[in-house]
């Protein structure tokens, strides 16, 4: 005998599978969007708000006029933006060249010149320190050397042969412009006739991140030294070696996960990277230690656990509550649309506060004023339209996301340094994801723990408009000799200021 099922529980089963089938399209919108598409999130609302509209109001109201939409799509011409300027610093090569027929008692009656922008690659050049040893006349060998000779320069790595130019090169090149060392041997062979080894360039890495670890050590307290941090992660693929099994001759191998955190000082804007092989709470433990204050992150559960054992509060990111709503365009055109008004407006009311140079008292007093009113609002509309939609669906985990997230957020109108998203943080981390495409790993766990000393001092210098090839180049020659109690001198941002005290 077949079973019957109630007509409730037929409507049930068939939202069940109505809500699978909405998460399943969704997945598979965001997998074609991650594989085809563009990433851009751009939003552009059916009707744009005004910056100062965000109240109704009630003395004016809209004329009832009848209007007609018409849209239609054209493509906008390329208009080309005219040629770069010159820069004045570059020098200027001079090649007269003559016409081919004879020019004697013809009157020169001016010139044309053509100019062309050459390139030269760079100079690989051998250095010879020249010391001339002197005798000491013997009368004058009393207590003292009977031959004079000069101290032979610092040098980076004693004994060394690599310059300092050299080693510069070498590290701004892999960690900024993301060429892997056997790239640069590549290159230094092909243009050079150089072939230096691979195991020779990674003792001279080592030597360096050795001679700069108390430097390191130094930032990472000067960026610990708030009570406002930004956090965050990023994986990196860490290669193993096991003698266990050998093939033809060579270690087995294979590659674990590791992950990069990164906290930035958005007062100083000072950044620290470290290395760590999990994910977990252990490593905010470890690493903050008596950290006290707001830490703005995204919504990773390893920082809500780590703030139940520390005086800490979690400021949220507005960003990756956008993308949520974003991401569910498709499940619900409205309420999505709706939710990025919102924010658009928020994030309006920020660029207003930077355009005009506000500090951070003038920005607190914008956003009490014009944000605040809108934040709440957008606030208790989560609250409700999530209590109204429970659906597994991309607008239900939209709306559930911001529900937790948002009131985290509330710190922005009490505290003018807070910053309304995380943006600036993972722009930090963007390095090191474009680096993780060109060499794929790091060769050891020590080597990623020097690739985040290497992340910390660039992104710092990058933070605070260093040249990092002329900072590291100057750091490299000093810190030899260097008092210990002065290191925070040679952070990037102390550097620089000290630089401009000088000129």
């Amino acid at each position: 005998m077949e079973a019957t099922i109630s007509k409730a529980e037929y409507e049930a089963a068939m939202a069940e599978k109505d809500g699978q089938i909405a998460t399943l399209r969704h997945e598979l919108d965001q997998l074609k969007r991650l594989i085809f598409a563009s990433k851009s999130e751009r939003f552009v609302p059916a009707t744009l708000p005004e910056q100062m509209a965000l109240w109704d109001d009630p003395q004016s109201e809209p004329a009832s006029t009848e209007t007609e939409k018409i849209t239609y799509e054209r493509k906008k011409p390329k208009v080309h933006p005219g040629r770069t300027p010159l820069p004045d610093h570059l020098p200027v090569r001079r090649e007269i060249i003559e016409p081919k027929e004879d020019t004697t008692g013809m009157v020169r009656i001016g010139e044309e010149i053509t100019r062309k922008v050459d390139y030269t690659p760079g100079i690989l050049e051998i250095i010879e320190y020249v010391r001339p040893k002197y005798a000491r006349p013997q009368a004058e060998q009393e207590n003292q050397s009977a031959i004079v000779i000069a101290e032979v320069p610092d040098q980076v790595i004693p004994k060394g042969i690599p310059g300092v130019g050299l080693l510069v090169y070498l590290f701004v090149a892999k960690y900024i412009d993301h060429l892997p060392f056997y790239r640069q041997i590549e290159m230094f062979k092909r243009d050079h006739g150089w072939a230096i080894h691979k195991s020779t360039i990674n003792d001279w890495f080592v030597a360096v991140c050795t001679l700069l670890e108390p430097l390191y050590e130094v930032l990472q307290k000067n960026v610990l030294n708030t009570d406002y941090l930004q956090g965050d992660e990023s994986r990196i693929q860490v290669l193993d070696w096991t003698d266990t099994k050998s093939t033809k001759g060579k270690p087995n191998t294979k590659t674990h996960l590791g992950y990069m955190w990164v906290f930035r000082n958005p007062l100083s804007g000072n950044v620290f990277f470290t290395y760590r092989s999990g994910r977990g709470a252990n490593v905010l433990h470890e690493t903050l230690g008596d950290f006290t204050g707001l830490l703005q992150s995204d919504g990773y559960s390893a920082y809500t656990n780590y703030i139940k054992k520390h005086d800490v509060e979690l400021v949220s990111c507005l960003a990756h509550i956008r993308r949520k709503f974003f991401e569910a365009k498709e499940n619900d055109a409205e309420k999505a649309a709706y939710a990025l008004e919102q924010i658009q407006l928020l994030y309006g009311i920020e660029q207003v506060a930077r355009e005009e140079g506000h500090q951070h008292p003038e920005r607190l007093s914008l956003r009490k004023v014009m944000a605040a009113p809108v934040y709440y609002n957008l606030l208790e509309w989560v609250r409700t339209e999530q209590a109204n939609n429970l659906t597994k669906g991309a607008i239900g985990k939209a709306l559930l996301y911001a529900k937790n997230h948002l009131p985290r957020l509330e710190h922005y109108l009490r505290d003018g340094r807070v910053e309304i998203d995380n943006n600036q943080i993972e722009n930090t981390i963007r390095p090191l994801a474009l680096g993780r495409k060109n060499y794929l790993f790091a060769g050891s766990n020590q080597g990623a723990e020097r690739a985040a000393m290497m992340y910390s001092f660039f992104a710092s210098c990058k933070a605070n408009d260093v040249n990092p090839s002329e900072w590291m180049r100057d750091v490299l020659i000093r810190i030899g000799n260097h008092s210990v109690n002065r290191l925070e001198d040679l952070l990037p941002v102390q550097w620089a200021k000290a630089r401009v005290e000088n000129m």
